[in-house]
């Protein structure tokens, strides 16, 4: 077996204890395959709320709360927070049910910002394979950066977790395996400040008696139909027919079969470009009237709109998305004429969706946002562009006057109509 230290990065064969012989450290991973995997799995440790209390100490040893108001929901929290029962996207008013006393702050999504930059710039430093999920994890491909980087990936990972901790003041749980799915899986497994390997040659033991759940896409609906089938836990996917598996759940069925083996072929891709982008908020009160929802939009048309020409990309379907006040989930598309990046062009055809479907329902969430996104460099320049043009040269003139002077430096009419 071979042992690595977390904390003065010896690194051996058959340590005698679990303590690292050099520095007498508890903090020893040990595994038979330690030194030849490479494919890790960064992910921030309570991200937001670990940069709340980085930046106020008096926080350090009190429960605290990243998200909106009493209606609003849970955005993250701290593991303190977490033992009384809270969780990311739970009510506000239940979180604060289960834990009265936590420290809820609203989000600061610049500050969070930087502080992904900071982490993001010492990964991007050790290799150029790295897969950002979000502003808090990423997905890391080491292969053949131990002569450039002094060490085995293991060896490099440990000393990156503590460059972070010492540089930035947060810390970050790690998971080392063969492959993609399996180093998210193992990135759970010791959080906080964990550091946990799956080789491929246990990786099918170690999952079989997990629920279907555990694997990437399954949720409640699917895991349900899957338990119909007979598939409870991912033993009994692998232990399936991989043809009748794909003959009911279609391609994917396939890939859940793969899944339970503990195969995952994709590579690390510093390229791989997001999804959508979306913006939304939860009302104070419920609304139920189509100006009230529709002097909501506008203010996050405006903010999608801004990350899309931030990111140099455009849209070509718009999705607009209600919550009402029993919590039931209603979306709405509808395929632009030409991929879109401006506010005026995104809020007309949300406004044009909301008119479908609003008929007296009280609603307590709006959302809307972009998707099918291509590089802006590609956006159409015929005369049906047009108007998305204009808006948007008069939208980026805007971005300049509030980089500049500030967000209020320019405001539109539609945006001074009262909330």
């Amino acid at each position: 077996m071979t042992a690595l230290c977390r904390d003065c990065l010896w690194m051996g064969q058959d340590p005698p204890s679990r303590r690292c012989p050099a520095c007498a450290s508890p903090r020893l991973v040990v595994h038979a395959h330690l030194a030849d995997l490479s494919i890790a799995h960064m992910d921030c440790d309570a991200f937001y709320a670990s940069v709340e209390k980085r930046d106020r100490p008096e926080l350090r040893d009190v429960p605290v709360i990243v998200g909106g108001g009493h209606r609003g929901v849970v955005t993250t929290c701290c593991y303190i927070a977490r033992m009384s029962g809270v969780r990311s996207a739970m009510p506000m008013f239940t979180a604060l049910k289960l834990c009265p006393k936590a420290t809820v702050i609203f989000p600061d999504f610049a500050k969070y910002k930087t502080a992904s930059n900071a982490i993001f710039a010492k990964v991007r430093a050790l290799t150029p394979l790295v897969q950002p999920l979000s502003l808090d994890e990423a997905w890391i491909d080491l292969s053949g950066t131990d002569a450039l980087n002094g060490g085995c990936p293991a060896k490099i990972l440990a000393r990156l977790q503590n460059e972070i901790e010492r540089d930035v003041g947060l810390t970050v749980s790690i998971g080392l395996s063969a492959n993609k799915f399996l180093a998210k899986i193992a990135s759970d497994l010791d959080k906080p400040r964990g550091f946990a390997v799956i080789g491929q040659k246990e990786a099918q033991a170690f999952l079989a008696p997990k629920p279907v759940s555990i694997l990437p896409g399954v949720g409640p609906a699917l895991a349900l139909s899957l338990e119909k089938a007979g598939h409870r836990t991912v033993g009994d996917l692998a232990r399936a027919d991989a043809k009748d598996l794909t003959r009911r759940f279609g391609t994917y069925g396939l890939r859940l079969w793969q899944l339970a083996q503990g195969q995952d072929s994709r590579p690390v891709n510093p390229d791989q470009v997001r999804k959508s982008v979306s913006a939304e908020t939860t009302f104070s009160t419920d609304l139920s009237r189509l100006d009230d929802l529709t002097g909501a939009l506008w203010h996050l048309c405006e903010k999608v709109a801004r990350q899309m020409r931030a990111a140099a990309i455009t849209g070509r379907v718009a999705t607009v998305k209600l919550k009402t006040a029993d919590f039931k989930l209603v979306t709405r598309r509808k395929t632009l004429a030409v991929p879109c990046q401006t506010a005026k062009m995104l809020f007309a055809a949300g406004r044009e969706l909301l008119a479908a479907e609003v008929r007296g329902e009280t609603y307590r969430l709006i959302g809307i946002g972009l998707s099918d996104l291509v590089d802006a460099s590609n956006a159409p320049t015929d005369f049906f562009a047009d108007e998305e043009q204009q808006a948007r040269t008069t939208e980026r003139v805007i971005d300049d006057l509030r980089t500049r002077f500030g967000k209020t430096a320019v405001v539109t009419g539609r945006s001074l109509k009262p909330q």
